[in-house]
């Protein structure tokens, strides 16, 4: 009898864990639902299958799909062979650090992408027309929002230098990683 309540307080507490898993996800921008996939998988002992999945976070076939397939992109799981089973299965990175790493480069170089790709596509505009107009306050307007596209350059130089210090492990120099004594 004793040993029924000692799994279930074991269940219980992987619950608990696995639902401020999936909420401290959200902070990130990480739906919980995609975070309780993640959770279900951080406790594991073993890989699991899509359907095996499915069971434990009570989600449709077609929204733990979605799940597997966000958490493959940012690394957070991967895809194993499993002997003897043609499904596939997935196991989770247990390095919550190596996922923040991961997970924060990509994001940095996809804002970096996105903001600089709009400046080039509007800076010859904006020169085009500081440099035609005869209207003095077009021409501030227009050199004012230059500077402010330069401006951002330096800082997107800065989150490039992040992302390429974090991925190298350069950053480990400056804020070493806790070890285990």
């Amino acid at each position: 009898m004793q040993l029924i309540n000692e799994h279930e307080s074991i269940e219980q507490a992987r619950d608990i864990m696995i639902s401020a898993i999936a909420q401290s996800m959200v902070i990130y921008g990480v739906t919980p639902s995609v975070g309780r996939i993640y959770g279900v998988l951080y406790f594991s002992s073993e890989p699991l299958t899509l359907d095996e999945i499915k069971e434990q976070v009570a989600m449709s076939k077609g929204s733990v799909s979605n799940g597997i397939r966000e958490l493959l992109e940012t690394e957070m799981i991967t895809k194993v062979w499993k002997k003897g089973d043609r499904k596939d299965h997935y196991i989770a990175e247990k390095d919550y650090l190596r996922n923040f790493i991961t997970f924060f480069i990509k994001k940095i170089r996809q804002e970096r992408s996105l903001i600089m790709k709009a400046a080039e596509q509007v800076e010859p505009t904006l020169i085009d027309i500081a440099n035609h107009t005869t209207d003095q306050h077009v021409k501030d307007a227009a050199n004012k929002d230059l500077a402010l596209i330069k401006d951002s350059h330096k800082y997107f130089d800065w989150t490039l230098q992040l992302a390429n210090a974090m991925e190298s492990g350069e950053i480990f120099k400056y804020l070493p990683k806790t070890t285990e004594e």
